[in-house]
């Protein structure tokens, strides 16, 4: 089995900055594409921002300028790191990996089970 774990939300003012940690682990062959989505009371999911295995990036507008995505290849993990948070940030923060399992020839997507992330104005 693989599970990708979160942590780092919580409540912040407006103006502060969150880092919000994921990390996969099972029996883990490979690890292309990782993301981070969020969904707002009321809305669809959207992509926030992501980052292949080479280390490429690409961010939703909204985000841009503020937020920076990372990895640790060597722990499986991806970061996002949220400055200068806004009321409009407020959503549950989903963490998302493309992974080949040891002896599985496919890639699956998995999800982790989502962090609250509140910004108060």
């Amino acid at each position: 089995q693989v599970q990708l774990v979160e942590s780092g939300g919580g409540l912040v003012q407006a103006g502060g900055s969150l880092r919000l940690s994921c990390a996969a682990s099972g029996k883990i062959f490979s690890i292309n594409a990782m993301g981070w989505y969020r969904q707002a009371p009321g809305k669809q999911r959207e992509l926030v921002a992501l980052i292949t295995s080479g280390g490429s990036t690409s961010y939703t507008d909204s985000v841009k300028g503020r937020f920076t995505i990372s990895r640790d290849n060597d722990k499986n993990t991806v970061y996002l790191q949220m400055n200068s948070l806004k009321p409009e940030d407020t959503a549950v923060y989903y963490c998302n990996a493309e992974i080949r399992r040891v002896g599985v020839s496919l890639l699956i997507n998995y999800w982790g089970q989502g962090t609250q992330v509140t910004v108060s104005s």
